[in-house]
């Protein structure tokens, strides 16, 4: 891709999103940063197709906030060939502050929709109290936003998991499932008719918490599930911070190992044939052995 253009000095060459956020030389930083990042998943994993029409998930997170806010300016800038449209799904929690999230995107001329569905009645009568909803209320809220995508024309759904999450999601699963397996930052859902991408997939958390202070979000927590303690992603978390903070820089690295695997040195039958390697060994020898024969022909 092309370098980014000047992010530091002209205010009317961003989207009007930024132009009221006071400037500073670490703010400029670290959203060159990010759209860095960014740029980057979206080359590395082929997610761009020119003229596709994206879903954008706004959950009112940090996380999703951020999201919008950087493709929107990549967009600005002529970087991403794309159609966006965001969607919040109001699961009718009880205290939801329903207003905040269309007066926002109304505010800043964003295109979206708003969608409805009693989601929480459904998880808080499947679930006993006390158990965790995350999985059910995922499901769930996946499954709308699949449908919006059809009946708005969108060839992708793009939700704002981060490094942390897709580092979690590992761990999760390496801990309690049993399996070598994380999120992946492209893939298309059961159906095969939706895309979910994951642009920030190289962002770190603390980076888009810095941002999103800086933008000044109407954050709103997850009362459904963010409140519930002892949730098994809330230990792995804390296990990959304490890890960090002993030993800086061991996220990228993991990060890094995530997309750097060798099938013949993990246990797994179904990716790596481990009957064949007496016939490669033979094969590699016959080589040797003519690669010798060659020589002294020669």
């Amino acid at each position: 891709m092309n370098a980014l253009t000047d992010l530091d000095t002209d205010a009317a060459a961003c989207h009007p999103l930024f132009r009221a956020v006071a400037p500073s030389g670490e703010f400029n930083k670290l959203r060159k940063r990010l759209l860095r990042l960014i740029r980057q998943a979206l080359e590395d994993y082929a997610m761009v197709t020119p003229g596709e029409r994206w879903l954008v998930a706004l959950s009112g997170g940090k996380d999703s906030f951020g999201l919008i806010a950087l493709l929107l300016d990549l967009k600005w800038r002529g970087l991403l060939p794309v159609e966006l449209l965001v969607c919040n799904l109001d699961q009718r929690q009880p205290g939801f502050p329903a207003h905040i999230l269309p007066d926002w995107l109304k505010a800043n001329g964003i295109g979206h929709r708003i969608e409805v569905q009693d989601t929480y009645s459904i998880v808080t009568g499947k679930i006993p109290s006390g158990n965790t909803y995350c999985a059910l209320c995922s499901r769930l809220r996946r499954g709308h936003l699949y449908r919006v995508a059809r009946e708005e024309g969108c060839a992708a759904l793009v939700l704002g998991h981060h490094r942390e999450d897709i580092l979690e999601t590992f761990f999760l699963n390496l801990f309690h499932g049993g399996r070598l397996a994380s999120m992946p930052p492209k893939l298309v859902n059961d159906e095969g008719d939706v895309k979910v991408l994951r642009p920030m997939a190289h962002c770190a958390e603390a980076d888009l918490a810095k941002f999103a202070r800086h933008m000044d979000f109407p954050i709103i927590p997850c009362d459904l599930c963010g409140s519930q303690d002892g949730l098994q992603r809330n230990a792995m978390k804390v296990m990959l911070n304490d890890i960090e903070a002993r030993m800086p820089g061991r996220k990228d690295t993991m990060i890094r190992a995530l997309a750097n695997v060798r099938p013949s040195h993990l246990l797994d039958r179904e990716l790596f044939d481990f009957s064949a390697i007496e016939a490669i060994m033979a094969g590699e020898q016959d080589f040797i052995a003519g690669e010798k024969t060659d020589g002294v022909s020669a």
